[in-house]
């Protein structure tokens, strides 16, 4: 019996191996399925086991028969790979293993069992062999790794041990190989032996863990990942006879390339989601990634104008008899195959287009480009058999010159159309090659003499020999034919051609900044919500305009993205991107091409980060400076990294963030911990005298090395100081994850007391990330609350207090918050801290303005000015809530100050709050302080400056992710543009500004934003719908009792009445309206409102001009327009001036006018 752990061949019967110690499993000899102790028969084959237990007489077993061992038939390249990389893997003391994404592939003979119970078990290998190296001819064919020997069929796998970037393609066509050859065979058999054999397949994409290869006989054991083998042997179990069957996985990374029929979906033992299921039919009609991503649909075609420029000079030159040879030479993705086929559109008139391709499975076609070009050349179909081959070859070659039949014979041989007396199948091969290629390269420059011509080779990295040796023979007759060349390849192709005149070479670099901006606008849209979403992706892709396509796809797929291609928007940006499997695949594959010391070096340092400076790797590498630095050399001239100048040492960065990802997520989680543990350690040693400056580095190795307290440690201090930056989502995420790792850790004083500081620290980033009405601002706080409760952290009580305060507040609770406001005055007055005083004023002062009490919040608002602070003192977040009281206060008093009618002061302390807050860091507080300032010039009925404040507070909010500040300044916005003329435009950026505060759960400033929304309704001549808005505006200041607003509330539904009533108001409408008007009167005297008290006097004054009660309109106007010392240039006061100099006329010109 062979040992699973170390390999030993034990005696039949041990019960332990006798090289290791391990316990022995029961094995079958056929298909190497495991058994238990008790069984007679193999639960996955039937064959009876030598070994059974003696009770009862068994079936005849099948002699003992080991399964070959994947070392007899594993390519001799494959295995010499696969024996290197374990070496290296030992030589590390590690334990070996990697992470890979493969595409698994499930063979077997359908109905075995049966087929085979009667026949003799000699008999019956037999006749399975034969199918099981079908199997695996198909396979290796198209380079997979044959995993297991199953008895009568075979786990394969694509994509590992070594990476392919179409892993999931080359599975489908191997799987499509062995069918065909299985038809063959079968028909045979059927005839010989009268028996029908068939095979069925199941296929899988996902990961697995390659754990261990044993290096006698390449036994490999994979660990599955998310159930990934196990899917791939379910697909095959559900498989009819004859068919191949594949998953929702496969199905994505294939579709296009091959037909399939949806088969529904199916259950999978431990999956949780029903599995879709497709059958494959048979290729598809597409072939390259352009063209599938053509049949989707292409995204806009943005930059290259030099390139095609280029193109089109080549062309031209080509057109005067000059040929022209153009090499396009760029990474994976950047855009070669996209800039060709816009040029060939842009191109073609009086032009003839032949373009062929490679594919990355292709080396093992010889001449494939070849014949694709001569069958589009010829037009010559799938469906076209022999005879209509030869008919339309020989018709266009003759009619092109007949002088070229002698060529037709070779060019009918290459497209596997065979004369029945023909010498070319008996002819040398270096002959008939040589005359092959003569008859193509005088085809294509007898063409060119009828119509200049555009032949184009696309990936030459993945070109066959035969076809490579065709190019080198066609550029020399380029030149003097009117034939542009063009062929495009990855970096790690080179070739050698002449670089004469004739030839040139562009490197394609991934799109610049603006570039890449336009494309991505083009696949997304330009809703606001999408800057974040905008930044995070232009950071991950740096251009590269396949990997930025993809991740969008992949998005809009994972349902994060809403709405419809081109005009997407998004609730919230996530965190991090996932690398999309066919990003991935590229990635890899590049990864994995590398000799192994170059490799294990590349993951080394995609561990330590995106950038490095020379002296970390030393540290942790271990490796000597004479040994370290050909290697990082080789990886420079590989495009992976590249060097950087530096003091006082030399830099090294990754030359792509995702290669980065990929090369590092790759390894095990144990090796990857270990090296995150040393990554951080040598930062420490190295930067000990400024660990500041590394917080976010240090905090993101210890996280991934399982160093919970070094790990809490540095995210706090990298979350302050992305708090500092205003970087909201950064601080939350460092914030978070150290909340979360703290909650692994035992309950003790010390972890509550640390968990309060992370939480208070948190909730600033959250009030301003998310809105501090959000669900979460009030867990963040409760929980804070509830902590300082349990360990009785009076220090802490004030701030979490403030972040209830701050909660409720927004929510428009404010028979919540206000007494909370009073109990943080009480503590600050008892504390006598500066900080927090100001705070327990501003807040208190805050809730007081809500509920329109004015000179009360005025006094509070100037006692937190009047509180010491320090020059540029740095914020306290565990002592605030986001906002700088200094900045708050000053724009609050702003406010204030208007209400009470002294507009000019308003303005100046408007002034002043916006050269506060430029002078600080924090754009949160910024763009507070751009929303009030275009309130400040709403109510000078100032549109141009209101829109200008407004739209660079949206601005901020967008880039920052600020929700509240980015609703409400489009809300002011769209006031703006309805007062300018844009009524419907106006309005609706209105209502999504308000549905987009909503949601954050903000009722604060509800009433004020509403009438916003009424007046223009209104001067669109909607006051119906206007005055439905202010029904709702009335109703929530009944509910909230911010009463702040209420008299400008009455006022505007005054006005309205008589608009809806107009143009004769009766009666009862004009009785209501004076009602609205003297209840705004009213409300806003009591208030000390005068701006809305000199607004209602003005509604109602016209109201009683038109009622001819002149003395008692102009005595009513009079009495608000005299109380005004400041802000005589307003639009208000200039309309009333008017209107009274109005009145006085009237009085004038009719002496006894109706009295009130």
């Amino acid at each position: 019996m062979r040992c699973s752990q170390c390999g030993f061949g034990n005696l039949a019967g041990a019960n332990f191996c006798e090289a290791c110690g391990a316990r022995l499993a029961r094995v079958c000899p056929q298909c190497g399925a495991e058994a238990t102790a008790a069984a007679r028969f193999c639960r996955v084959c039937g064959v009876g086991l030598p070994d059974a237990p003696a009770t009862t007489a068994a079936a005849p077993a099948a002699p003992r028969q080991h399964s070959p061992a994947p070392v007899h038939y594993t390519p001799p390249h494959l295995a010499g790979r696969i024996l290197a990389e374990q070496a290296a893997m030992e030589a590390r003391g590690e334990t070996a293993g990697e992470r890979k994404t493969i595409t698994a592939l499930f063979a077997d003979m359908a109905g075995s069992t049966a087929l085979t119970q009667d026949l003799d078990p000699e008999d019956a290998r037999r006749l399975i062999d034969p199918v099981v190296t079908l199997m695996m001819e198909a396979v290796h064919h198209y380079e997979g790794y044959v995993a297991k020997f199953l008895g009568d069929g075979i786990l394969a796998l694509f994509g590992a041990p070594i990476a392919h970037e179409d892993h999931a393609l080359r599975a489908l066509y191997a799987a499509l190989r062995m069918q065909d050859a299985m038809h063959r065979h079968s028909d045979r058999v059927r005839l010989e032996q009268g028996i029908p054999l068939q095979v069925r397949i199941g296929i899988h994409t996902g990961e697995v863990v390659v754990r261990s290869i044993r290096k006698d006989d390449l036994h490999t054991d994979y660990d599955p990942v998310g159930h990934t083998i196990h899917i791939a042997s379910r697909m095959e179990g559900i498989a009819t006879p004859a068919s191949i069957l594949v998953s929702e996985s496969t199905h994505k990374l294939t579709e296009g390339y091959f037909e399939f029929k949806a088969l529904g979906t199916t259950s999978v033992k431990g999956v949780r989601e029903p599995l879709a299921v497709y059958e494959v039919i048979g290729p598809g009609p597409l072939r390259t990634r352009l063209q599938v991503a053509a049949h989707r649909g292409l995204a806009r075609f943005v930059g290259r104008q030099d390139e095609l420029a280029h193109l089109n000079a080549a062309l031209e030159q080509a057109k005067a008899g000059h040929g022209r040879i153009v090499a396009v030479v760029g990474e994976a993705g950047v855009g070669k195959s996209r800039l060709f086929h816009e040029f060939k559109v842009r191109s073609q008139q009086g032009c003839l287009a032949l373009e062929t391709f490679s594919v990355s499975h292709g080396k093992a076609f010889a001449y494939l480009p070849l014949i694709e070009m001569l069958r589009n050349y010829f037009q010559i179909t799938a469906h076209d058999g022999d005879r209509a081959c030869r008919e339309k070859l020989t018709g266009r070659l003759l009619t092109l010159d007949r002088s070229l039949e002698e060529h037709l014979p070779y060019l009918l041989y290459l497209l596997g159309v065979v004369e029945p007396d023909s010498q070319l199948p008996t002819m040398d091969p270096a002959l008939r090659r040589q005359r092959t290629f003569d008859a193509i390269a005088r085809l294509l420059v007898r063409e060119s003499q009828n119509q200049p011509l555009e032949v184009i080779f696309e990936d030459l990295q993945w070109l066959d020999g035969e076809t490579e040796a065709f190019l080198n023979m066609l550029v020399g007759h380029v030149p003097g034919a009117p034939i542009v060349l063009l062929v495009n390849y990855r970096p790690e192709y080179s070739h050698r051609w002449d670089a004469g005149a004739h030839y040139s070479q562009l490197r394609l670099q991934p799109l610049g900044q603006a570039e890449a901006q336009e494309l991505l606008t083009a696949l997304l849209g330009d809703d606001p919500s999408l800057a974040p979403l905008k930044r995070l992706i232009l950071d991950k892709t740096e251009g590269n305009p396949f990997f930025m396509e993809e991740v969008v796809q992949t998005l809009a797929e994972e349902g994060a993205l809403l709405g419809q291609p081109g005009s997407y928007r998004i609730e919230k940006a996530p965190a991090l991107l996932h690398i999309p499997t066919t990003v991935q695949g590229v990635l890899a594959a590049r990864i994995d091409r590398l000799p192994l010391a170059q490799k294990e070096l590349l993951q080394t340092l995609a561990v330590i980060g995106k950038e490095f400076p020379l002296g970390l790797v030393l540290r942790v590498t271990g490796l000597p400076e004479e040994r370290l630095h050909p290697l990082l050399r080789d990886l420079q001239g590989a495009d992976f990294i590249y060097e950087r100048p530096a003091f006082p040492e030399v830099e090294y960065a990754f030359k792509h963030a995702l290669t980065q990802e990929v090369a590092g997520s790759s390894l095990l989680t144990e090796r990857r911990s270990a090296l995150h543990e040393s990554s951080a350690q040598a930062i420490e040693a190295m930067f000990h005298g400024r660990l500041k400056d590394y917080c976010s580095e240090l905090a993101h190795h210890y996280s991934h090395s399982g160093n919970v307290p070094k790990a809490v440690e540095y995210l706090h201090c990298a979350g302050q100081q992305a708090l500092q930056r205003s970087a909201q989502e950064e601080a939350i995420r460092h914030l978070s994850e150290a909340i979360a790792l703290l909650k692994r850790q035992p309950d003790s004083d010390e972890r509550a007391r640390l968990e309060l500081t992370l939480l208070l620290t948190l909730g600033p980033a959250l009030i301003a990330a998310r809105g501090q009405a959000s669900p979460e601002v009030e867990a963040n706080y409760r929980r804070a609350m509830s902590l300082c409760e349990q360990g009785r952290q009076t220090p802490y009580v004030f701030s979490a207090q403030l972040g209830m305060w701050a909660f409720y507040q927004l929510r428009a609770q404010y028979q919540v918050s206000l007494p909370l406001a009073r109990r943080l005055l009480a503590l600050a007055t008892e504390s006598q801290k500066p900080k927090q005083l100001a705070e327990g004023h501003r807040a208190l002062g805050a809730t007081l303005f809500r509920l329109g009490l004015l000179d009360e919040a005025r006094a509070h608002m100037e006692a937190v000015l009047a509180v010491p602070h320090p020059e540029h003192a740095a914020y306290d977040f565990l002592t605030g809530y986001g906002r700088d009281p200094m900045v708050h206060a000053t724009s609050t008093l702003s406010w204030i100050l208007w209400y009470q009618g002294f507009a000019d002061q308003a303005l100046a302390r408007s002034r002043e709050a916006l050269a506060l807050a430029r002078a600080r860091p924090d754009a949160y507080n910024l763009a507070l302080c751009l929303v009030f300032a275009a309130e400040q010039y709403r109510w000078r009925r100032n549109p141009a400056q209101t829109r200008e404040y407004a739209e660079a507070a949206i601005a901020i909010s967008c880039e920052q992710g600020f929700p509240i500040y980015l609703a409400w300044g489009t809300v002011l916005q769209g006031w703006a543009m309805s007062e300018q003329g844009s009524h419907d435009e106006g309005i609706a950026l209105m209502r999504r500004g308000l549905t987009a505060y909503e949601a954050t759960g903000g009722e604060l400033g509800m009433p004020n934003l509403l009438a916003m929304l009424a007046e223009a309704c209104g001067k669109a001549g909607q006051p119906a719908a206007a005055l439905d808005v202010l029904t709702r505006a009335q109703a929530m200041i009944e509910d909230t009792g911010e009463r702040l607003d209420e008299a400008a509330v009455y006022r505007l539904r005054g006005d309205l009445l008589l608009q809806l009533a107009a143009p004769d108001a009766g009666a009862a409408a004009s009785h209501e309206a004076e009602a609205c008007f003297q209840r705004a009167l009213a409300v806003a005297h009591g208030q000390g409102a005068r701006p809305l008290e000199l607004q209602a006097a003005l509604s109602l004054a016209r109201l009683w001009q038109r009622q001819r009660k002149g003395d008692a309109a102009r005595e009513a106007l009079a009495r608000v327009h005299g109380s005004f010392s400041e802000g005589t240039d307003g639009a208000d006061w200039q309309e009333a001036r008017a209107l009274l100099a109005e009145l006085a006329d009237d009085v004038a010109r009719d002496p006894g006018p109706a009295r009130a």
